[in-house]
């Protein structure tokens, strides 16, 4: 068999007038619509009209022209089938063997800020995934192409054969189902959110591939990054790697743990990260003041770690960023000093965010997490606590620079991994514990960790105390201060060791869990 016969209708014209001029060559008819027909024949492209085809005219602005048993009958119909070819004779119909269709822009519609129902409506392509579906599901005899990228390999094995492979076929037939069920995943997503839906009866997401990666976790997993088709700035799907190596699977979840913290402050602040959890936070009046004090906070940890800053990164902070090891630094932009400084070292990735928004203006995510046969999903938790939702329970107030560091703190632990202690002072983490099957360890590591730095520091913990046992913990350590969800039925014993210590106390009434 050879392509003979071809429908052309495409949004993104990208290419477009090329192929079909390659086609054209090859002796291939070629049907088009609207704006396609009109530029083709404009480029000198020979082309007639799908009106020809179907005997039909284009109505209701374009809404129908091709849902035309002229035109599925040429797709769907099996060539080596008796009955098939007997009734495309009777009815006197013609095969198409090649379609050519990408869609309304959809997804560019309702990215704008202004846009109205209205236009999204009229931007759900209809006749455009049906000819590509009943092209994709007849691929044993049918090309169909929905992806500029693919034009080449196209006219290539034309040339060679006047037909495409059946493996090449497959391909394209695959992506075509892919590209048509994303399409209808925005769409369902899109309708679903304006009908205040976020938990429909069934959940279709799409996502679009930013790279293949060497690995996953380990070097025996396999696996790629994607992001959500209107992704948000200020991320890490967003960012702009500026120089360095490619990022890695753990690079990728690090720098995603890192921003989530830094974008907790509205003050210069800057996160040092391994593992997904925080071995260092500062705050300063300056981000070079806020470096100093997240490297301070674990000068051990830091080393092969992800900085993440939430303002622009200068020649005085790179200048000690590249003093020692790190895998990212990631930041709202570089002075170009800065860059000439860290481009030096040939494997540190600098990663530019952008604008970010105000911690206050954060909106929660619908996030999913996979497990055995199905999925998880929660929104993203963007709580943020003022001092006047504390309720304290002690008999001693915390001092202004104990709730200070209080606030600090709640706003650092709900991001390290349950059971989690975190001990803060002086507008820095100095202590962590992350990850402990019961709170008690969480607690000795944090206290550990800070030695004589937690005397006069502030405990901060992601849940309740069970049992007074912390308390007793902190106050041999120093710590004058303490923040807690509360809401144990072993609160008083807690409250009552806080003030036989004379620990100020306060409950916030949320915990943040993170496992």
């Amino acid at each position: 068999m050879a392509i003979r016969r071809a429908l052309i209708s495409v949004s993104d014209k990208t290419g477009i007038v090329e192929f079909a001029k390659e086609l054209a060559n090859q002796g291939v008819q070629i049907i088009s619509t609207g704006g396609t027909f009109n530029l083709l024949q404009k480029e000198g492209v020979p082309v007639i009209g799908i009106s020809d085809v179907t005997g039909f005219p284009e109505i209701m602005d374009g809404r129908v022209k091709t849902l035309h048993p002229a035109v599925h009958s040429g797709l769907l119909a099996v060539r080596d089938n008796e009955e098939h070819q007997k009734a495309m004779q009777e009815l006197g119909l013609d095969y198409i063997d090649l379609v050519v269709v990408n869609l309304y822009p959809f997804k560019e519609t309702i990215a704008k800020p202004d846009v109205t129902y209205e236009d999204a409506i009229e931007n759900i392509d209809i006749g455009g995934p049906t000819m590509l579906r009943s092209a994709a599901k007849n691929h044993a005899f049918v090309t169909v192409v929905v992806d500029a990228g693919d034009y080449g390999a196209v006219v290539e094995e034309m040339k060679a054969g006047g037909d495409t492979t059946l493996e090449t076929r497959k391909r394209l037939a695959a992506k075509v189902f892919r590209h048509t069920g994303a399409y209808d995943a925005l769409i369902s997503d899109y309708l679903s959110k304006l009908n205040g839906e976020p938990l429909p009866e069934s959940y279709t997401v799409t996502y679009e591939k930013v790279q293949d990666l060497r690995y996953g976790e380990n070097p025996h997993q396999q696996a790629a990054f994607y992001k959500k088709p209107l992704a948000a700035t200020g991320n890490v799907t967003t960012a702009e790697q500026l120089h360095g190596k490619e990022l890695s699977y753990n690079n990728i979840n690090d720098a995603n743990a890192a921003l989530a913290i830094v974008k907790e402050f509205d003050e210069p602040a800057v996160v040092a990260v391994k593992h997904m959890n925080p071995c260092g936070v500062g705050i300063g009046a300056t981000i070079h003041e806020a470096y100093q004090k997240a490297y301070e906070a674990d000068p051990t940890s830091i080393f092969g770690g992800i900085i993440a800053a939430n303002r622009t990164i200068g020649a005085d902070t790179a200048e000690l960023l590249g003093s020692i090891f790190l895998e990212i630094v990631i930041a709202p932009d570089f002075t170009p000093e800065a860059l000439d400084i860290l481009m030096k070292k040939k494997n540190i990735r600098l990663m530019k965010l952008g604008e970010l928004s105000a911690a206050a203006e954060r909106k929660p995510e619908w996030l999913v997490t996979s497990v055995d046969g199905g999925m998880l999903m929660q929104q993203s938790d963007v709580h943020s606590l003022n001092e006047a939702d504390l309720q304290v329970v002690t008999d001693r107030k915390p001092t202004e620079e104990e709730m200070k560091q209080l606030l600090f703190g709640w706003k650092v632990v709900k991001h390290v991994k349950s059971n989690a202690i975190l001990l803060a002072k002086d507008d820095m983490t100095v202590g962590v514990g992350a990850g402990q099957m019961n709170r008690v360890g969480a607690a000795r590591i944090a206290i550990e960790q800070a030695g004589e730095k937690a005397t006069g520091a502030a405990l901060a913990s992601d849940a309740f105390f069970p049992m007074g046992d912390t308390v007793e913990l902190a106050a041999k350590a120093g710590i004058t201060a303490i923040i807690q969800p509360g809401g144990s039925i072993k609160d008083e014993e807690s409250i009552a060791a806080a003030n036989a210590h004379n620990i100020a106390m306060v409950f916030t009434g949320v915990r943040h869990f993170k496992h």
